[in-house]
């Protein structure tokens, strides 16, 4: 290939400035794989030097241009023959010509705009990265070089705890309050459950962290729900006037910020899910959306920047929502992601719903309970 011109004939070598005193981060590859790359924030300058080496010495290399780009791209798995640039910056390294020697070129974007963090997920890749590419007329010799970009927040001026009193009327009454509505990655939840009126009898209680991706928009939205953490917070039939303590780390969790339509491709929303199982196996479900952000570190408090405007918290329900106990997914024995996909946008405001049970002879009947009316 090489003799008819088609193979590559150089190769390049792309090195970053500052790299002994650059942090390195951690993020998954498309295969599920950690992969470490050095690591940038929003306004840094992005300057190294490219390293064209010709593979055979003595030999030329005939181009048309050769470039380096800056690139932000966002790639839906779903959509793979399309990748969406929201940045994209181009430097001429060198005009076309010949190479007869290996060449060293130097590179430098000053203060580039990186809006969004890096991120990859279950449906959706968020990436930056270098691209030096030798122009020729039959085939490009083309190298790429990943960064991963951390979008810091300072914290929030408004941090409410959220305090809600949901139930089934005449059957459970609780308090639920956490202390904060936004954490930061490395927070700690801390809480309390009042049980204001028990009449059914509950065999245990857990808290879950819950993350949700939503890509795409119109018939090509796809939900993508994943169980993060699962605690058990209870165990045994609770009685009137008992409070059970929340406290849970966050830290030890491979979590991102939370991310609210970027650039109007998908959103990484966060939840506390709070399910309750009694003596029959029907579970009910409360969940609660909460903000994470990603805290500046105190070496770099001048990067910091406001909070994104996509960080903003959604309330809840204020009601109860039983889930059927008929998952089959291992992360989610409890049924509850799959009627949250399904109920979120339709039931989570409604007073009324549904816990089916079975009868003696295992046939289906349903009892309608009414939620507890807690906004009126």
């Amino acid at each position: 290939m090489s003799f008819f011109g088609f193979g590559q004939s150089a190769d390049i070598d792309i090195s970053l400035d500052g790299t002994e005193n650059r942090k390195m981060a951690e993020i998954k590859s498309e295969d599920g794989k950690k992969e470490r790359h050095f690591l940038y924030y929003d306004g840094e300058t992005v300057s190294g030097k490219v390293n064209v080496t010709l593979k055979k010495p003595g030999s030329k290399l005939e181009h048309q241009g050769i470039k380096i780009e800056f690139v932000g791209q966002i790639e839906l798995y779903y959509d793979r023959g399309n990748h969406h640039e929201f940045t994209s910056l181009v430097k001429e390294l060198a005009r076309p010509g010949e190479l007869i020697q290996n060449t060293l070129y130097a590179f430098e974007f000053l203060n580039v705009e990186k809006p969004f963090e890096s991120y990859t997920g279950s449906n959706v890749r968020l990436r930056y990265f270098l691209r030096v590419t030798v122009v020729r007329r039959l085939s490009d010799v083309v190298k790429e070089l990943d960064i991963v970009v951390h979008t810091l927040s300072c914290y929030p001026d408004m941090n409410n705890s959220i305090k809600m009193e949901v139930g089934i009327e005449d059957c459970l009454h609780i308090e639920f309050e956490y202390n904060k509505s936004k954490y930061h990655l490395k927070d700690v939840i801390v809480g309390k459950i009042y049980f204001l009126l028990v009449r059914i009898k509950i065999k245990n209680m857990e808290i879950a962290i819950i993350k949700r991706e939503t890509t795409g928009s119109g018939p090509n939205t796809f939900t993508e729900n994943e169980t993060i953490a699962k605690y058990e917070i209870m165990d045994g039939a609770p009685v009137r006037g008992e409070s059970i303590p929340i406290r849970v780390f966050l830290a030890g969790y491979d979590l991102t910020p939370s991310m609210r339509d970027i650039n109007k491709k998908f959103s990484v929303r966060y939840y506390l899910n709070l399910v309750l199982m009694d003596e029959e196996d029907r579970r009910y479900f409360k969940q609660q959306e909460i903000t994470l952000w990603r805290k500046g570190e105190k070496t770099r408090k001048n990067l910091q920047t406001s909070p994104s405007p996509q960080l903003l918290v959604t309330g809840g329900a204020e009601s109860f929502i039983p889930a059927h106990n008929h998952s089959s997914d291992p992360q989610d024995p409890a049924g509850t992601i799959e009627d949250m996909k399904q109920d979120t946008n339709e039931e989570e405001h409604s007073s009324k719903m549904t816990v089916q049970t079975a009868d003696a002879h295992g046939d289906a009947c349903s009892t309608n309970l009414t939620a507890d009316g807690m906004d009126e």
